[in-house]
């Protein structure tokens, strides 16, 4: 069983590291808050420019990947399970802040993630 799961673990680990393009409607920063029993996505608007980085349309300013930022969130969802946040984020939110496919399926397994981590009341850390 183990083998396993180090297999699987594996494989996102080295596919966590490929390259992918970013959705120029912004990004979601996800966390869980075990008290409140909920999950939260904040979404921030950002701006792709000519290199493929992510800039806060502001201050023109790259956005780091790592580390703090100190940047203002346009909208903050909330739900108590990852199907209840992603109703409220692709079926209830108009216009939908995703415009990348991929980005929606990111969101939906981080979603899942943090919903397992809630239930087992493990930490969760975005991936």
């Amino acid at each position: 069983m183990n083998l396993i799961l180090d297999d699987l673990t594996a494989i996102d680990d080295k596919l966590s590291h490929r390259h992918i393009e970013l959705d120029p409607n912004g990004y979601f920063i996800i966390y869980i808050d075990c008290n409140e029993r909920l999950i939260y996505a904040k979404h921030f608007t950002n701006v792709i420019d000519e290199r493929g980085l992510a800039v806060d349309p502001e201050t023109g300013k790259v956005i780091p990947a790592k580390g703090k930022v100190e940047r203002t969130h346009t909208t903050v969802f909330s739900g108590r399970t990852a199907k209840e946040l992603c109703v409220k984020i692709f079926e209830e939110t108009k216009p939908c802040p995703i415009t990348f496919l991929d980005h929606a399926a990111y969101l939906g397994r981080e979603f899942v993630r943090a919903e397992i981590a809630l239930v087992t009341g493990k930490e969760y850390v975005q991936d």
